[in-house]
C-alpha cells in the first residue's frame, strides 16, 4: 500500500476518499494525541487491520521519541554548561512540536538539501587545508575519528532509551529472536558485538524474556534483550560496546520512562522500564552485579 492508497472510502458509506496530505495529517494528529475522541477510536480500529497504516505510526512515534531525545540532551547539556550544575531529578522534559505547517515531505527535502551542502563544504575543505594550511592537515584527519568513537554515559543511556521507546509497545514483532531460541540468540549476538554476551534471569521479580534483537550503536553493532510481566509491562536490557572500563549505575529520566545505565570492562548496559515499576533500581543493580559490576558502582 502507498500513501494514495492511504485515502480509500471508509466502511462503504460513500464518503469520499480523503487525500494523502488530509490521511497523513490524520495520523499524525494521532500520534500527537490531537484527534477528537471518535475520530482516535476510528482510526485505533483502522490500525488493527491496516499493517502499512500502524507502520507509519509506529514510525512517527520512533521519530517524535528520538527528536525530544535530542532536544532534550540539547538543552541539558546548555544548562549544564551555563551552570555547572545537574538538572534536577523532578523537572520536566522540554515540549516539543513534532509536526509543522509545512509536509513531512517538504521538511525531508530541506534537510537532505542542507545534508549535500554540508557534505560539499566538507569535501572542499579537505582539499583546501592541505594547500592553505600544511600544518594543520593531520590534525584534520586525525580528530574527526576520534570524535566519533566518543560518546558520553549520557548520550549512550539516551540511545538505550529511544530503542525502548521505539520497541516495547511492538505487539506482533517486539523481537527479532524469540525466547525459545534463547541459546541461538545470545551465540547470534555476541558473534556480532564480539563479546561473549549472557542473559540475566529476572524471573524472581516477575519477568520472563521474550527475546532480543540487533541495533546499531554509536560506533558498532548493539544488543536489546526484552522482558515481560503478567501485566504486560515490559523492561530492556541494552548492550554495546564502551570506551570506559567502569561506570557507577546512574539513572536517566525521560517522560514516564527510567533507565539505569553503567559500564563493566568495557561493556554498556543500560535497563530501561516504565516509571510505574517500583523496584527497577533494584532490579538494575541486581542486573549490574549479574554482569560483573561491582557493589562500589552501585
Amino acid at each position: 500500500m502507498n500513501d494514495n492508497d492511504l485515502g480509500h472510502e471508509r466502511d462503504g458509506e460513500g464518503v469520499p476518499p480523503a487525500s494523502p496530505e488530509e490521511d497523513l495529517t490524520m495520523l499524525g494528529a494521532f500520534v500527537d494525541g490531537e484527534l477528537p475522541a471518535g475520530e482516535c477510536e476510528a482510526l485505533q480500529a483502522r490500525l488493527a487491520d491496516d499493517p502499512r497504516a500502524a507502520a507509519r505510526v509506529a514510525a512517527y512515534r520512533a521519530q517524535k521519541a528520538a527528536l525530544q531525545a535530542l532536544c532534550e540532551g540539547a538543552r541539558v547539556a546548555g544548562e549544564d554548561a551555563a551552570s555547572g550544575a545537574a538538572e534536577p531529578a523532578g523537572s520536566a522534559p522540554a515540549v516539543f512540536v513534532l509536526r509543522a505547517g509545512e509536509p513531512w515531505w517538504w521538511r525531508a527535502g530541506i534537510a537532505a538539501s542542507w545534508v549535500a551542502v554540508g557534505a560539499g563544504l566538507a569535501v572542499a575543505a579537505t582539499a583546501l587545508v592541505p594547500r592553505l594550511a600544511p600544518g594543520l592537515a593531520p590534525l584534520a584527519f586525525v580528530s574527526a575519528p576520534a570524535a566519533a568513537r566518543s560518546e558520553t554515559p549520557e548520550a549512550f543511556a539516551r540511545r538505550a532509551d529511544i530503542a525502548y521507546a521505539v520497541y516495547s509497545p511492538e505487539q506482533r514483532h517486539p523481537v527479532e529472536v524469540g525466547a525459545a531460541d534463547e541459546a541461538h540468540l545470545v551465540a547470534w549476538l555476541s558473534r556480532r558485538l564480539g563479546k561473549p554476551l549472557s542473559v540475566p534471569s529476572l524471573a524472581e521479580y516477575g519477568y520472563t524474556l521474550v527475546g532480543g534483537r540487533l541495533l546499531p550503536g554509536n560506533t558498532g553493532p548493539a544488543a536489546q534483550f526484552m522482558y515481560e510481566n503478567d501485566a504486560g509491562e515490559r523492561l530492556t536490557l541494552y548492550v554495546a560496546s564502551s570506551a570506559r572500563d567502569r561506570d557507577p549505575v546512574r539513572l536517566l529520566r525521560d517522560g514516564n520512562r527510567r533507565t539505569f545505565y553503567w559500564s563493566t570492562e568495557r561493556t554498556g548496559y543500560a535497563l530501561s522500564g516504565p516509571q510505574t515499576e517500583p523496584k527497577l533500581r533494584e532490579i538494575a543493580l541486581d542486573v549490574c552485579g549479574a554482569l560483573g559490576g561491582k557493589p562500589g558502582q552501585w
